[in-house]
């Protein structure tokens, strides 16, 4: 097989497309001629889209998918002929739009082997599949795979993505594996589990740490596991990031963990910071309980709170991220959630960006489900891959384009967190009081405490 392919990343959260390198292995070892463009931190090539028998977009994430379908018209343009596949997260749970729009093959959950066997389909003639432009394979795959080592030649080096920062002005090149695939929770709101179903695959710590190693080799510092869930199989993370620690002393992590498993395991946050873990993520979503209720999340206020406090005694730094904006979302519960920051001084360990997060329901979430939800939700807005919603208060959604556009002029402006923070804070009593001065932020100073980050901020 000689068949021309070309894997084009749009967005990954700042990271070299693990999304590019793990298929391009597969499709390398089948004999495909391979090549990556990286549309985030790489020119869109008309050379490679010529050039290409099978084009296709990798698409972990809604803004992901958002930048690849406004790529389409071009490469149409430069190759009509090309077969167009759509594969990652959002695939397959806007299959039906992404057909409408004439991609070919949509593909969803473990796509490694499914794009080994769309590029054989294409390199035989005599294929009818391939000549009348039919997709055999399933759009949602959960085969158990034996995993291949990923494959990052032909991607851009390290140093184009983000870093991490730590004190003293430090920056640390990042690196990016995925330990295992898919998670066993069914959260409502969670995009994941429509594609997975409550089920996850582990990738063989051999693979992961060899391709943690090559990219050791290639300068990384640091490392992401982008896992779901990292604890999602505890007996598979910790000898793994023990294995990492022998191995290469100097070397720090980061993971995301639920608030759940974080209280579960938690005996084993110490060997976390004993290996190299710099922070935990965890998606905490709200304060309010009654939403962490209608989300499913399976923990409470309390539970956040009783993690953070076993955080903050063994020096593990949690990073809490939030769905701030939900048509559950009072302003009175925005208030009170801006003051629980406060209270339990989160303000350095928030990325702005998480005050003005709006919920986000794609076809198939869960939340569906929920009667109540059926008198806030309107039609499926399908370019925007979503379903529509509005806030009951009309002034909560306004809040939200407002903070939106406010946190990212902070960031032009390179104001602090906790600057920014107070510029939130005076905003949000605007809306709900009309009042022009807010309550005065007690033991809040502009200056804030360093916390070591990532460079790239935004999560959606």
């Amino acid at each position: 097989m000689a068949l021309n392919v070309l894997l084009i990343s749009t967005y990954e959260m700042g990271r070299q497309p693990f999304g590019l390198a793990s298929p391009a292995a597969w499709l390398r070892q089948a004999g495909a001629q391979v090549r990556c463009l990286d549309l985030s931190v790489e020119a869109f090539s008309e050379e490679a889209v010529r050039s290409a028998q099978l084009v296709a977009f990798y698409v972990p994430m809604h803004m992901a998918t958002r930048m690849a379908l406004g790529a389409l018209e071009r490469l149409r343009r430069i190759n009509s002929s090309a077969h167009l596949c759509f594969f990652g997260l959002y695939a397959s749970q806007n299959a039906h739009y992404l057909r409408s729009l004439g991609v070919d093959t949509v593909l969803g959950g473990e796509f490694e082997a499914c794009l080994v066997s769309l590029a054989k389909r294409l390199s035989d003639p005599t294929d009818g599949h391939a000549r009348e432009r039919t997709q055999p394979e399933p759009f949602v795959s959960l085969d158990r795979l034996k995993f291949l080592v990923p494959d990052r030649s032909g991607l851009p080096d390290l140093s184009k993505y983000a870093h991490l920062v730590m004190g003293n002005g430090q920056r640390r090149t990042v690196g990016y594996v995925e330990a295992s695939r898919g998670c066993k929770h069914l959260c409502r709101h969670c995009p994941i589990v429509p594609v997975y179903g409550g089920r996850f695959r582990i990738v063989q710590p051999d693979v992961v740490l060899e391709d943690i190693r090559r990219q050791v080799a290639a300068g990384a510092q640091h490392i992401t596991f982008g896992d779901p869930d990292f604890f999602n199989a505890i007996g598979h993370a910790i000898p793994l990031v023990t294995a990492l620690r022998a191995e290469h002393p100097e070397l720090t992590y980061d993971v995301t963990i639920k608030v759940e498993h974080l209280l579960q395991h938690r005996q084993h946050l110490e060997t976390l910071g004993k290996t190299g873990a710099v922070f935990v993520t965890s998606a905490v979503e709200s304060f309010d309980n009654s939403i962490l209720a209608t989300f499913e999340k399976n923990h409470t206020r309390e539970d956040f709170e009783t993690v953070l406090r076993l955080c903050r005694k063994l020096d593990l730094l949690l990073v809490p991220t939030f769905v701030a904006f939900t048509p559950w979302t009072t302003l009175d519960g925005y208030l009170s959630f801006l003051s629980e920051i406060v209270r339990l001084e989160l303000v350095d360990q928030v990325a702005p960006i998480q005050y003005a997060i709006r919920l986000l329901i794609p076809p198939g979430s869960r939340l569906l489900e929920l009667t109540g939800v059926w008198s806030l939700v309107e039609e499926l807005e399908e370019a925007k891959l979503s379903y529509r919603w509005r806030n009951p208060d009309p002034r909560v959604d306004r809040l939200q384009r407002d903070l939106e556009r406010l946190v990212q002029e902070s960031g032009a402006r390179c104001l602090s967190r906790r600057e920014t923070f107070q510029r939130i804070w005076q905003r949000a009593y605007q809306e709900a009081a009309d009042i022009p001065q807010a309550p005065p932020l007690a033991n809040l100073s502009a200056n804030s405490r360093f916390v070591p980050y990532l460079t790239e901020p935004w999560f959606c």
